[in-house]
């Protein structure tokens, strides 16, 4: 006899919805278009308002509305269900959710019940479009007395919708993929895999391989993804790593006590979501797990988003923003868990100082090997491209340190371990001769031919961190380069009438980078990110970086909000910049997030300088010396300071033309009388 194929998912949410109308004679399900026939857009309440038609109600097109109503339900004693006909249209609920429903659990003097579970049809790969295929649930994330849920092929949501009623406000996020999937019953996922309930019915879905391998990963996402990190799993056990799956039923607040022995033992955690990135669910995941076994992390947990991006209606172009399996199992494998040998005492990691650099150098070890710390006293100094950071102990104990001075460490990487006790040798050091052992005669060495001496130039940690920076712009970054020429006579005088006014040393280098940010809303691309090979991550501000090189390195920190800031602002932060460049004490957090920098070299008779674009930025400006030119005013030739801007840019994300037009538009900022007034006043 042949079994009976598991159900679909829509069936099982219809049946629950059916099961928890005849179990509890006050509950209402309010939404538009749900009643017989039709049942809803996705079918999920078919059949439920012509057993329960005084229950059932179809509303008009206000989801503020529905929602409103759904809370004097709950208000008046009785309980309610509302169906979003679309994930994307809970925007239009916000204000009730936030500020009735979820509030009033607490803000009348007692707990006040609020059986009260919005359903929100959400995700993509359907083709529906920018404003029918969001995945909206982090937008409710942290809200007080409001529990998400997610739909996953492994729960039943029966179990959820009740504890969603009894224990509102909630939401249940329902990706649209899984209504015409089947669950998976009785363990069983496919022919490679199993799973097991981990922390009730509620709880976590762990799926594994069927031969019990453990984790070298554990990939962690909502239901909704959780086909797709199935198949990563299969994906990356055929590159030789094998992952295990968690697929939790409660989004937040999440439960990771199940969890945590499973997580504390993997090589590599990892967070898979559909959502963009950005106060996302994942983000939360990680900041507590973090939080709870940092200690027993190999690396940092790995998050995984989709593309900062609408999402398209056309197929192929919906596939290439969304995330997909095999971006899922192509991320991890680069990411690369790496064996580690078993860690006996406190793991010091290498943490993530600047996010510009993957790898650090290890400049200066604070604590010798072996010596005894107390928590918070300085270990080693490492090196970003731009700054000296220092790291401390996270814990009392004796240091056995795994990183050798003038190292590269990778972000995740270990630093050094912390014991209890003073630790032995390090495995890796010489063996010492065997007790009563003769001591072994000295080998003569051959004679070896005088060498030559030679003159030799060390560099400084300042000029091997732009080595390394300039060397990846070189090997990532397919650059060109455009330039102009920009008479600058009327600017510099208005600008010493400026420094006058206000006290500030206002000059060329604050109106050039000045006239780049406002540019900005013409040419916002070059102003980007790029995240992949067809999508450039757009600036929120205009944070430009300005090069500060006082003779003992190059620096390049970061003017922030120079759109909305006045010359005097940017001539102050200018003015420290170069003090601390002569110090040569920035932080990492000063030398990071820049959108774009330039480049400045204006001592006199610089004709012109070819800057590097510095990765993961696309354009890089120029601005040479002043030079003396004669031009025609009036048919006759006259004198004329000008100067050369020039640009480097990404040509992946930007074509000459574009770059030509972006430098005309700066050197009319600066050159056009009437542009000149609005840049400077």
């Amino acid at each position: 006899m042949t079994a009976r194929p598991a159900p679909r998912m829509v069936e099982v949410l219809n049946g629950a919805l059916h099961r928890l109308f005849d179990e509890r004679t006050s509950l209402h399900l309010l939404g538009e278009d749900v009643l017989d026939p039709y049942g809803g857009a996705f079918k999920v309440t078919r059949g439920l308002s012509t057993r329960h038609p005084d229950r059932v109600l179809g509303t008009p097109i206000s989801e503020a509305g529905i929602t409103g109503v759904a809370g004097g339900l709950a208000l008046a004693g009785d309980q309610a269900v509302v169906e979003m006909m679309f994930g994307d249209f809970a925007a239009l609920a916000f204000d009730q959710v936030l500020n009735l429903i979820s509030k009033s659990v607490t803000m009348y003097g007692e707990r006040v019940p609020m059986p009260v579970v919005v359903r929100c049809p959400v995700g993509g790969n359907r083709g529906y479009g920018p404003t029918h295929s969001q995945s909206v649930q982090k937008h409710f994330l942290g809200i007080p007395n409001l529990a998400l849920y997610e739909t996953s092929p492994f729960h039943d949501p029966y179990a959820q919708l009740a504890e969603g009623l009894d224990h509102g406000p909630a939401m249940l996020f329902e990706d649209k993929v899984l209504y015409t999937r089947r669950v998976f019953r009785d363990g069983v996922v496919d022919e490679h895999h199993g799973y097991t309930l981990l922390g009730g019915p509620t709880g976590w879905a762990h799926i594994t391989p069927l031969d019990g391998t453990p984790a070298d990963v554990v990939l962690m996402c909502p239901g909704g993804t959780a086909h797709r990190a199935i198949e990563a799993a299969r994906l990356l056990r055929e590159r030789g790593l094998t992952a295990h799956v968690l697929v939790p039923a409660r989004l937040y607040p999440p439960d990771l006590e199940p969890v945590l022995p499973l997580l504390a033992g993997a090589r590599l955690v990892a967070v898979a979501e559909e959502s963009t990135a950005g106060g996302t669910w994942g983000a939360e995941i990680a900041a507590r797990v973090h939080g709870l076994i940092w200690a027993e992390l190999r690396a940092p947990v790995t998050l995984l988003s989709s593309a900062d991006s609408v999402v398209p209606t056309a197929p192929h172009l919906e596939a290439g923003v969304l995330l997909g399996a095999e971006r899922i199992a192509g991320e991890i494998e680069a990411t690369g868990p790496r064996d580690a040998e078993p860690v006996a005492g406190v793991p010091v990691g290498v943490p993530k100082l600047n996010n510009n650099d993957t790898a650090y150098l290890v400049v200066q070890w604070l604590a010798d090997d072996g010596a005894q710390v107390a928590e918070g006293d300085p270990l080693v100094e490492v090196e970003t491209s731009k700054a000296v950071e220092e790291i401390v102990a996270p814990a009392a104990g004796y240091v056995r340190v795994r990183a050798a001075e003038g190292s590269e460490v990778e972000v995740g990487e270990l630093l050094a371990e912390l014991f209890t006790e003073p630790p032995t040798a390090a495995p890796d050091a010489a063996p010492a001769t065997p007790p009563g052992a003769p001591d072994a005669a000295p080998v003569p060495s051959p004679a070896a031919p005088p060498e030559p001496a030679h003159r030799t130039h060390v560099l400084d940690r300042a000029q091997q961190g732009t080595a390394a920076v300039v060397t990846r712009a070189h090997q990532e970054v397919p650059a060109a380069f455009a330039a102009v020429e920009v008479e600058v006579d009327a600017v510099l005088a208005r600008l010493r009438t400026l420094s006058d006014e206000t006290g500030a040393e206002v000059g060329l280098p604050e109106a050039v980078v000045k006239a780049v940010a406002a540019a900005h809303p013409a040419f916002p691309q070059l102003f980007g990110t790029l995240l992949d090979e067809r999508t450039v991550r757009l600036a929120d501000t205009v944070d430009i970086g300005v090069t500060a090189d006082a003779g003992n390195g190059l620096y390049i920190p970061v003017l922030r909000d120079c759109a909305a800031r006045s010359l005097a602002d940017l001539s102050d932060d200018l003015m420290e910049f170069r003090m601390k460049a002569f110090r040569g004490e920035f932080t990492a957090g000063e030398l990071s997030g820049g959108s774009l920098s330039v480049s400045l070299n204006v001592e006199p008779g610089v004709l012109v300088v070819q800057p590097i674009v510095m990765w993961p930025q696309l354009c890089m400006v120029s601005v040479g010396g002043p030079l003396t030119r004669l031009v025609l005013a009036d048919g006759k030739p006259v004198p004329a300071t000008v100067v050369t801007l020039g640009l480097a840019y990404d040509h992946r994300v930007v074509n000459g033309r574009e770059a030509v037009a972006f430098l005309r538009t700066v050197a009319d900022a600066l050159h056009d009388p009437e542009q000149l007034v609005k840049l400077i006043d």
